[in-house]
């Protein structure tokens, strides 16, 4: 099969999740035989853009995310032409590419994208995050899950970006529920003419709280994929753990919880503890100031195979996010080395204790106090290494089948129907 990748989270010299999930998925299926190429950003040059991210394939320039004034922190208001703006760019992208493809298979941030294929062309998406139906993609504001769902509502994100200082009156308001309200509307249109992936049950809920009339018969949920292979590899080869050594990666950012983490374990934990913070962020400075020390070190952003490898000769890893994680690859990677991890009973979260390697290695939180006081706990015991099987159930050998079945269905509504009506009626 000949499957195109699309994600404008590539190239880059720093990816995140979304783009490692991408990276992963692709050279897996390579692995497996099929012909695969990424069709990326062309506004980030680099001298070998594959290599830079590790892909083995081949990455395609597609389209440019250009940064024309939106005046949306002027206005404080979201503007509801400037999304569609985008997904119509990488759609002429993916138009001008398709050819000779099987499939193309979207990773992304606008998921109206889908709108403005032209049809003939066999398009999935997949969803990472809660940008289905909010447009900063996260559903968390003033330190909390944001709850609201009428789209005036979400001036509160948008607002507290203005340069004038104050509220954005009754214009801004109305110009955002407006761009709320169609956003939400375009992808649940595209979710209904095209297939469409969740990486979590809790995430296609969350969308249907949203948009609860939308029409969803086109999706199904895959959870987030890890090479295995690979981590168990390392899981062999790793050290002996580190007694009281905690690892903690991610992107140091709100809502991903460090500084939640870092304040509520001050003065909580065994003496021997040292925690380890991999990653870059707007918040580093600032918690590095605060927190650093003999107890706590801050390495910054370091590359996949580092931040594996320290994470492999960890005690214990925490994912602090007080945010909803729609599924975290930080999470699964940690359970597929075998260390034991702790996070907060939120998002997606609950549905990764299935990938468990023994009982109790995903512990989750109420709060985090309740995660800081599980932690001490079990910091006290010697580290628990365990012989890491030979299957996981979030290998990409285990997920890969349903979304090769999910490329070979129907591409048209038509097709798919009597396809539907044909499994029915076999003869």
């Amino acid at each position: 099969m000949r499957i195109l990748m699309v994600s404008e989270d590539l190239p880059g010299e720093q990816i995140g999740g979304l783009g490692k999930h991408v990276v992963t998925l692709a050279n897996r299926l390579l692995q497996a035989g099929h012909e695969v190429e990424i069709l990326g950003r062309s506004d980030r040059p680099s001298a070998d853009p594959a290599a830079q991210i590790g892909f083995a394939g081949r990455i395609k320039p597609g389209f440019a995310i250009a940064r024309p004034g939106w005046k949306e922190s002027q206005l404080g208001a979201f503007n509801p032409l400037k999304r569609p703006y985008f997904a119509r760019r990488i759609a002429a992208a993916i138009d001008a590419h398709a050819a000779g493809f099987d499939v193309v298979h979207y990773h992304g941030h606008l998921p109206m994208t889908g709108l403005y294929i032209r049809d003939g062309i066999n398009y999935v998406q997949t969803r990472h995050d809660q940008g289905s139906e909010c447009l900063t993609h996260l559903r968390f504001v003033d330190g909390a899950v944001c709850e609201r769902l009428a789209p005036a509502e979400c001036t509160v994100c948008i607002a507290r970006r203005t340069r004038r200082g104050t509220g954005p009156g009754n214009i801004g308001t109305a110009l955002t529920a407006l761009a709320v309200s169609g956003y939400r509307s375009q992808a649940a249109h595209a979710f209904a003419r095209h297939k469409t992936v969740f990486v979590s049950e809790f995430l296609r809920r969350r969308f249907l709280r949203a948009v609860p009339d939308a029409d969803l018969s086109r999706s199904r949920v895959i959870h987030n994929l890890v090479d295995y292979p690979v981590m168990r590899a390392l899981a062999l080869a790793a050290p002996p753990q580190q007694a009281g050594e905690v690892v903690l990666a991610g992107r140091v950012d709100a809502g991903k919880g460090f500084a939640e983490f870092l304040d509520a374990a001050a003065g909580r934990l065994p003496a021997h503890a040292r925690l380890t913070i991999v990653g870059d962020g707007p918040l580093l400075a600032a918690l590095a100031r605060r927190h650093a020390g003999p107890a706590v070190r801050f390495l910054g952003w370091q590359d996949h195979a580092a931040t594996l490898a320290l994470s492999a000769g960890a005690h214990l890893c925490v994912v602090p996010s007080v945010c909803e994680e729609a599924c975290s690859t930080t999470l699964l990677e940690a359970l597929a080395l075998g260390r034991g991890c702790l996070a907060l009973a939120r998002g997606g979260t609950p549905e990764l204790a299935q990938y468990q390697q023994y009982p109790g290695q995903l512990a989750l939180a109420a709060s985090m106090p309740d995660l800081v006081a599980r932690l001490a706990r079990l910091l006290a015991a010697p580290p628990r290494r365990v012989t890491p099987p030979r299957d996981f159930g979030a290998d990409c050998a285990r997920l890969l089948p349903n979304l090769l079945e999910l490329y070979a269905e129907p591409a048209d509504l038509l097709d798919r129907d009597l396809h539907l009506e044909q499994r029915r009626h076999p003869g």
